[in-house]
């Protein structure tokens, strides 16, 4: 009778453990998609103002018309990204082309002493902020919940309910090697 309890106790707390480890794996989970969630409605405005940029843009850079549908290319797949994973890929693409877009405007001063270029740029420059500061925390998040799913022995419960570890919301390759090189001042 003593043993029976005994055992029933061990079962009860290894059974325990294991529903406290999986709600902790939800509960990380879950914390990532609303980081995720956080990160889309800085997207949505980004989305938003980008084809009062290049429509502004367009006036004075009729000639950059191949940049100009680079980046709305990228905007549209970046709406049209379905899976966090999708969105964090098409993102850094539309990133690389609005900094392609930074870099071709440096050609027009008239442009850039535009009134409403320069609001849009500001309230760009705004969202950018905002997108970054929300990166940082879905990655914050993403790092937790990877910790949660590669630790033993959490991951023997992660393993059996399909956790895995998911990728962060990089600097793509292409936008690193820019960053490496030293910023060049000019005076």
């Amino acid at each position: 009778m003593i043993t029976a309890l005994i055992i029933g106790a061990v079962v009860l707390v290894i059974l325990l453990y294991f529903v406290g480890v999986y709600n902790g794996l939800v509960r990380l989970r879950n914390n990532r998609e609303n980081a995720f969630a956080n990160i889309d409605v800085q997207l949505k405005q980004r989305h938003d103002m980008i084809p009062q940029l290049v429509a502004t843009v367009k006036g004075y850079a009729a000639h950059e018309k191949t940049l100009l549908e680079e980046v709305t290319r990228a905007r549209t797949a970046a709406m049209s990204a379905t899976s966090i994973n999708d969105k964090v890929q098409a993102e850094n693409a539309l990133s690389a082309a609005l900094a392609g877009l930074k870099v071709s405007v440096e050609a027009y001063p008239e442009l850039k002493a535009n009134t409403n270029f320069q609001q849009l740029q500001t309230e760009i420059a705004d969202i950018e902020n905002k997108l970054s500061a929300t990166r940082r925390f879905f990655n914050s998040a993403t790092k937790e919940l990877n910790v949660g799913v590669q630790t033993f022995p959490a991951n023997i419960v992660a393993g059996m309910f399909g956790f895995h570890t998911e990728p962060m919301f990089e600097i793509p390759q292409t936008e690193r090697a820019a960053m490496e090189k030293a910023p060049e001042i000019q005076f």
